[in-house]
């Protein structure tokens, strides 16, 4: 056994490791050691040892090292590494599922250059929260911090594996491009992975045949110093190039990915951002569509509570089964295979995927958009707008320092003017006359911040401000 590194592993761990993943400054809350100490405890956790374990990792300058230190605290306990080198996050879970074996990714998705994290997976790409083995991951790298490693008796192997060539090829055989008509589209990566995973899924960088499709490239180049914008695509500030770019261009859409690329966000030919809920909707009719023609009968898809109302209206109307859940990436993916339902939308654009594990991929999200929209003359603001009927807010974020008590002012405000419901954050629904314009609203807290996040929808523009300001009023005091 190592000698001791460290007196209070558990509070350095605690800063570290949030609900569903482990994020933190690098240096000051991640390092070296402390992710060495996360490899070995994960292969106890998952039960790896003389199993194989998938590493992967971003373009951010700290994810080689944390990702070999990873891979060392990982052997030391027996585990059988198998390193796929820079990849998207979702390259990792078509790893996980691929080869049955559980994995760990290392990047901080859409957060600044000074950030860095890990995304864990069980084998097949199950996911990893807190509830579901992350505490128990934290407490044992905490031990390992302060009483150091215990070496297996069998030291576990490393090998490097490159991946791209076989997620490129498995993601073309779930939705077939090569009818659709001739497209032309900007693509921001943001410096980030999808500059290496769009030239292989929807070009011919992998070897693959090409499509009809002329891609404009904006920020491929790998840089984890994000030095155009950061690679966040849910701030409005972050699309300002590519829809600039889109109209330049005379391109009929455009893709944003984020650091990690496992999310998608869409622009239409004019510039306009398309609602991740009317994405969701799309491709929920498109899988239900898919799975009822190969004889499936009971057919379900998952939303979450913030979607756009439009989103189980169409699940329903095409006669499967909506399943409305709690926000939160690790718990979508659990119910994704408790159910057993086909696809699942996030407001956030996360898309999940039955035929993909379970697990959220923005490109495949992509790809069925394409094939939807390249099946059809219409231009995509068009079509876009034939799926968001209803206005959304969008995420507005309130520092709030006493949260209970501007839940008490929303709900003394609304007593009697709408339902109250508490499954996740506070959703509020209006009591509205069928001659009404309907409303709903939810605010839920951060998990990591003293923030309160707001969505509202409305019937009509008109409601959903007067409703978002309303409430504003009250989170604001």
């Amino acid at each position: 056994m190592n000698p001791p590194a460290s007196s209070d592993g558990r509070a350095r761990l605690d800063a570290v490791v949030k609900a569903y993943d482990v994020r933190g400054l690098v240096g000051e809350g991640l390092n070296d050691e402390i992710v060495e100490a996360l490899g070995a405890a994960f292969v106890d956790e998952v039960g790896a040892a003389g199993a194989r374990v998938v590493v992967g990792h971003d373009m951010r300058d700290s994810s080689p090292r944390f990702a070999a230190a990873f891979a060392r605290g990982a052997t030391r306990r027996g585990a059988d590494v198998v390193s796929i080198g820079l990849c998207s996050t979702d390259e990792t879970y078509f790893a996980s599922g691929s080869m049955n074996a559980p994995a760990a990714m290392f990047t901080a998705s859409h957060n600044p250059a000074a950030y860095n994290g890990i995304k864990f997976s069980r084998a097949g790409a199950q996911g990893i929260s807190l509830d579901t083995g992350l505490a128990a991951i934290r407490d044992r790298a905490a031990e390992y911090l302060d009483e150091g490693i215990t070496d297996a008796a069998r030291p576990g192997t490393a090998v490097e594996v490159d991946v791209l060539a076989d997620y490129a090829a498995y993601l073309r055989s779930l939705v077939d491009l090569s009818g659709i008509r001739p497209l032309k589209m900007v693509v921001d990566a943001g410096n980030g992975m999808g500059g290496l995973t769009v030239p292989a899924v929807l070009g011919e960088a992998a070897g693959l045949p090409p499509l009809p499709v002329e891609i404009v490239p904006l920020y491929f180049e790998l840089d984890g110093s994000f030095p155009n914008h950061e690679a966040n695509p849910l701030e409005p500030a972050n699309l300002v190039d590519l829809q600039r770019a889109v109209v330049e261009h005379g391109a009929d859409l455009g893709l944003a990915f984020d650091g990690d690329a496992d999310r998608c966000f869409v622009i239409d030919e004019l510039g306009g951002a398309v609602s991740p809920s009317a994405v969701a909707a799309i491709v929920a009719l498109r899988e239900i569509e898919r799975v009822r023609a190969a004889g499936e009968q009971q057919i379900a898809v998952i939303h979450n509570l913030i979607t756009s109302r439009y989103v189980p209206e169409t699940i329903e109307a095409a006669g499967a089964t909506a399943i409305r859940t709690r926000v939160g990436h690790s718990l979508i993916k659990d119910r994704m295979n408790e159910t057993g339902a086909v696809f699942g939308g996030e407001h956030s654009a996360h898309y999940y995927f039955r035929d993909f594990w379970g697990a959220d991929n923005g490109m495949l999200a992509a790809m069925h958009l394409l094939a939807e929209f390249g099946a059809q003359q219409a231009p995509l603001s068009e079509v876009a707008a034939r799926f968001t009927p209803y206005a959304l807010s969008g995420e507005v974020n309130s520092t709030v320092d006493d949260v209970p008590a501007a839940y008490t002012r929303i709900v003394e405000a609304f007593t009697g003017r709408a339902d109250f419901d508490e499954f996740d954050g506070l959703t509020v629904t209006g009591l509205t006359p069928e001659s009404e314009p309907f409303w709903w609203f939810n605010v839920r807290p951060s998990n990591t911040e003293p923030l309160l996040r707001l969505n509202v929808e409305g019937a009509d523009a008109a409601t959903m401000t007067a409703i978002r300001d309303e409430v504003l009023g009250l989170i604001r005091g």
